[in-house]
Order: structure tokens, then sequence, then C-alpha cells
């Protein structure tokens, strides 16, 4: 069971860093491409690596799934979270969106009881309060500069915690290729229909940075922009397993900490790519937050007198 648990561990901190190098990507591209395009794109260039990784693990027979209506049910509940929050980063700083976005371990540990039924303890619970306190300090409601755009992180995170909890339940009989290959699908038809409901409303322009990467007509990328979209795919096809694979090997409260080893490297491509420095306030915030999930890990470990295992996962 401890290998089981340190293996999740491992698999949760390399898909953290793995999926970092998308947010650099998208961003890139959000203010000439729609989203839709940029996830079919990447779906695409992902589905022939996810259809050989099941065949490899598990057989293609596989797919075929009794839990069919399940694992849909997921995959278009990623497909939700991961397009408010590339929506997100076309408006916000890299460093911003992703501070946000990592109250996902705090909503994943209050939501294990209810819906795993693992303990969460009140202290636990105080925690998320906390957070919700970085997030206050973060986006700063009332001082004349908060950006709606935020929320959608929060979004995000809340969706994808629950996605992550369904992906604790399901472990027991699906591998993570197969969840993987059912996200990737979601992604594709997803963006392809939300593409065409705005083409045939005739929307095809925003004021807001967010929704305008959300309306935008697709058009003929460059062979350079091609690359970098197509790059998602195969960053998408390892991240999204390793990420599956960590919540189907580990109780969901002990491994949902490590994602915050993204801290390290988000704002670090934000700075490099973007010259963004983060502000403050995006640091205090964040470190309420993280703070608050290092915390509530360590306080559920404490209870049921478990050696504490460092939440770090330090590249080097």
């Amino acid at each position: 069971m401890q290998n089981r648990i340190v293996l999740g561990m491992a698999s949760l901190c390399l898909g953290v860093l793995v999926f970092s190098l998308q947010d650099p990507l998208v961003k890139a591209v959000s203010s000439t491409y729609p989203v839709t395009e940029v996830m079919a794109i990447r779906s695409i260039v992902a589905l022939p690596i996810l259809i050989f990784l099941v065949h490899a693990d598990v057989g293609l027979q596989a797919i075929l799934s009794k839990r069919f209506g399940m694992l849909t049910a997921r995959a278009f509940i990623q497909f939700s979270s991961y397009t408010v929050y590339y929506l997100a980063i076309a408006a916000l700083p890299l460093a911003d969106a992703v501070a946000l976005y990592f109250m996902a371990p705090l909503f994943i540990m209050a939501l294990a009881g209810p819906y795993l039924g693992e303990h969460v303890s009140w202290r636990t619970l105080t925690t998320v309060l906390v957070g919700l306190l970085g997030v206050l300090v973060m986006v700063r409601p009332g001082a004349g500069l908060f950006d709606w755009a935020a929320l959608l992180s929060l979004a995000s995170a809340a969706l994808y915690g629950f996605s992550q909890l369904m992906a604790r339940k399901i472990g027991d009989t699906e591998s993570s290729t197969v969840m993987a290959f059912y996200q990737n699908g979601a992604y594709l038809v997803g963006a392809a229909v939300v593409a065409g409901l705005f083409w045939l409303a005739g929307v095809t322009h925003a004021a807001h940075p967010s929704l305008e990467f959300l309306v935008r007509p697709w058009i003929w990328p460059t062979t350079v922009d091609f690359l970098k979209m197509g790059a998602c795919g195969f960053v998408a096809a390892a991240g999204m397993i390793l990420l599956s694979q960590a919540y189907r090997l580990a109780p969901a409260n002990r491994v949902a900490t490590f994602e915050y080893t993204g801290i390290i490297w988000t704002p670090l491509w934000g700075f490099l790519f973007f010259a963004e420095v983060p502000r403050a306030t995006t640091v205090i915030g964040a470190a309420l937050i993280i703070g608050a999930g290092l915390f509530a890990l360590n306080v559920s470990r404490r209870r049921i007198g478990e050696p504490a295992i460092a939440a770090t996962c330090d590249p080097a």
C-alpha cells in the first residue's frame, strides 16, 4: 500500500510539471486563435498516442467499459475545467491564474468526505476557509482591480477537483489510460460542438480577452503556431495519464497537496516567456492557499498516526 501511495505522489508531481508546459503554449496563441481550435488540434495530436497507450496497457476492448456513463461524465467535467482555465489565462498573468487554480487540492480535501467516504476533519475544513482568504487577498474585490476571469480559474479548480475524486472512485476497475482516452475524446467533441454553436449563432467577437478567446472564429494556423498547439497534444497525453494514475493509486487526500508543486513552474514560464512579475498580493494569497493545503495534509496524517511524507517534489 505504501508503495502505491509513493508512486501516486511521484506520478502527480511529474504530471503537474508536464501539464504546466501547456500554459505558456496556450497563452502564446490566445490572442490569435480560439480556445476551441487549440483544444481540437491538441486532441487530434494526442489521439493516436492515447490509442497506442490504451492498447499497450489494457487492450482496446477496455474502451467499451461498463462504466461508460461515469467515464464520459468525468471526461466532460474535465473538458469544462480546462476550457475555463484556458479562458482565464487569456486575461490573467500566469502566476495569478495558477495560484487561484491551486484551490483545487483544498476542494478535493473538502469533498473527499461526502463523495468518497474518506474522513475529513474540521481542521481540514478550516484550512479551506484559510485558502479562500488567500483568494480574497489575490483578487482584491472592491479595489478596482478585480477581473472576473479570476472566477474562471476558481471554477476550473472546483471542476477539476471533483473530476479527480471521480477518478479515485472508478479507479478500481478503470485504468488511467482509458480515463485519459475518454478525456481526450471529450476535449475533441466538446471543442467542435462549442465552436459550432458560436458559428451558428454568428458570435465572433467580444470585448473581454477571455470571451474573445472563446468566440473567435477558427483560422488556418501558421506552421509555428500549429506546432505550439500540436505540442500541447503530446503534453496532454502524458499529463492526463500521470494525473489520473496518481488519483487511481493513492487516496485523494494523500496526494492532492502535491498539486502545489506547480507553483515552481507556471510563474517561471510567465516570467521567462511573457516578462510577468507576480504582484505582492499574488505571492501573499498563493502562500495562504498553499500553506492551508500543506497544513490540512499534515493534520490528516497526524490524526491517523502515520508518518508524514514531505509534500515536495524537487525536480533537481
